[in-house]
């Protein structure tokens, strides 16, 4: 059965240098290094934002996340920018960047309108916005689905460090069968520069209906039980909606 409920305080381990504290006030250079990628990282740079705000007043985050949106698209490097609601909990958010190498990733975290939105946020927070600054593992195009009915699910997949070779080869076959699923309208897997016993995989899916199919589909099932004895957490799943 797929994890779909949990905290994300309780379900990942939260990466000390992938987290921006929004109660406190950072100088840019510390902006800077906060979600870096690694010194020698190279290539295209996948960033999946999670953040956490005050269920009663996640129509003013929504409002400070478009802007947040609108302000990623604008800079340098920059090759996506979708922002996510979650379908389940109100509050919750994911960003889902891209960008042509870490250092315009770094750029824009230490910008002058980034620092100042994510501060906007703030007063706003149940929790630190978290960064996962990813590499490609399996890949289809670049853009993100707009369809309308669409659902996304953004999991986290944690295994123990020993197992991270074996745990990407069954991401990457895990990649490559959900793009060729009925109703699957992307399917992408990328493995954390930092962190490479972690991946983020990101589906949509033209319908619940498209999506509860695959779970129930013999690859997938085969994908859980070679994944679970190398399993350093719980299978972190969450649905979300595009926001526009």
């Amino acid at each position: 059965m797929r994890f779909r409920h949990g905290l994300l305080g309780t379900a990942v381990c939260l990466i000390g240098t992938a987290i921006f504290s929004l109660g406190t006030a950072l100088p840019v250079t510390a902006l800077a290094q906060a979600g870096a990628t690694p010194a020698g990282a190279s290539g295209t740079t996948y960033v999946v934002t999670y953040l956490e705000t005050l269920p009663a007043r996640s129509e003013d985050a929504a409002a400070v996340l478009r802007k947040y949106r609108q302000a990623s698209a604008a800079s340098v490097g920059n090759l996506r920018s979708v922002l996510l609601e979650r379908l389940d909990r109100r509050g919750q958010f994911v960003v889902l960047t891209a960008w042509q190498d870490p250092s315009g990733w770094t750029s824009h975290l230490a910008g002058e309108r980034t620092v100042a939105l994510r501060k906007q946020l703030a007063d706003l927070r149940s929790a630190p916005i978290d960064d996962r600054v990813n590499v490609s593992l399996s890949m289809g195009p670049m853009a993100l689905p707009r369809n309308a009915g669409a659902v996304f699910a953004v999991t986290h997949v944690d295994v123990v460090p020993t197992a991270k070779d074996e745990a990407a080869s069954a991401m990457q076959q895990l990649g490559e069968a959900g793009r060729k699923a009925t109703g699957n309208l992307h399917f992408e897997v990328t493995q954390q520069a930092s962190h490479p016993n972690h991946f983020s995989v990101v589906e949509a899916w033209a319908s619940q209906a498209a999506l509860d199919a695959h779970t129930s589909s013999a690859s997938q099932v085969a994908f859980r039980d070679r994944l679970g004895p190398m399993a350093g957490a719980l299978y972190d799943e969450r649905l979300y909606k595009v926001l526009d």
